[in-house]
């Protein structure tokens, strides 16, 4: 039987399962793979527990015998994730990152623009980033995720005037923004778009606020539901939300 094998580099941890008494199932998130899923033997074992560590960047030899078969990886080590010495914050961002990758991604589609993404966040987790560089990243992370699930937000103009000025809000209704003038009488009903998405306004504290609980609302209602992963998923997100605020 023909054996295919790829090398994929870099790829980083997300996801690991048990399997038997020294394996681990493991999901990994590449640019050019996107979502790959792996029997790894002795995952579980001395020499590799380190290396397969959530939010670790590895490299990859994937051996399979067809597509429909789990493949089998070699893992070699890239670059540790040193989030634990950064305290909790670092910690959750590192757990909520690495489960929403696998919660959300489809497996098998390159994730070009959505790698670097996540790369960057899990780096800045491993480099102790403040809340105030976390937020702002973690929010344009969370809508690329809902665009590439095609549940992305317009944010080109005014579903009700079409002007392009003052964007305000966002209709949860037509994920379309909505300029202040129109959107104020409605403005309960309405999502706070905040303006470092547009490129008009600082991500202070308030603003990053509001621009999490926008993407949250979306994750919450139209993805993060149902599943045990999603489940799990939106209490990761919502621990990592408490840290960051603090």
């Amino acid at each position: 039987m023909m054996l295919a094998m790829i090398r994929i580099e870099p790829a980083l941890v997300v996801a690991l399962s048990p399997h038997g008494e020294h394996a681990v199932v493991g999901r990994f998130l590449s640019a050019d793979q996107g979502l790959v899923a792996a029997y790894v033997q002795g995952g579980r074992g001395r020499k590799l527990r380190a290396v397969l560590q959530l939010g670790n960047r590895v490299a990859l030899d994937l051996v399979s015998k067809s597509p429909q078969q789990l493949a089998f990886a070699t893992v070699h080590p890239l670059a540790a994730n040193l989030a634990l010495m950064h305290g909790p914050a670092a910690l959750a961002l590192v757990d909520y990152l690495a489960s929403l990758a696998a919660a959300t991604l489809p497996e098998g589609e390159a994730q070009p623009h959505l790698f670097p993404l996540f790369d960057a966040l899990l780096g800045g987790a491993a480099a102790g980033a403040a809340a105030l560089d976390v937020g702002p990243a973690l929010v344009r992370l969370e809508l690329a995720v809902l665009a590439e699930l095609g549940l992305g937000l317009d944010l080109a103009s005014c579903a009700a005037t079409g002007t392009v000025h003052d964007l305000a809000y966002i209709s949860p209704k037509s994920r379309q923004a909505v300029c202040r003038g129109a959107g104020l009488p409605w403005a309960a009903k309405l999502l706070p778009l905040p303006g470092f998405l547009l490129g008009t306004g600082e991500a202070d504290a308030a603003a990053i606020t509001d621009g999490l609980a926008l993407s949250g609302h979306f994750l919450a209602r139209d993805v993060l539901r149902d599943s045990a992963a999603a489940k799990r998923c939106w209490t990761a997100r919502e621990r990592l939300v408490t840290l960051l605020a603090r």
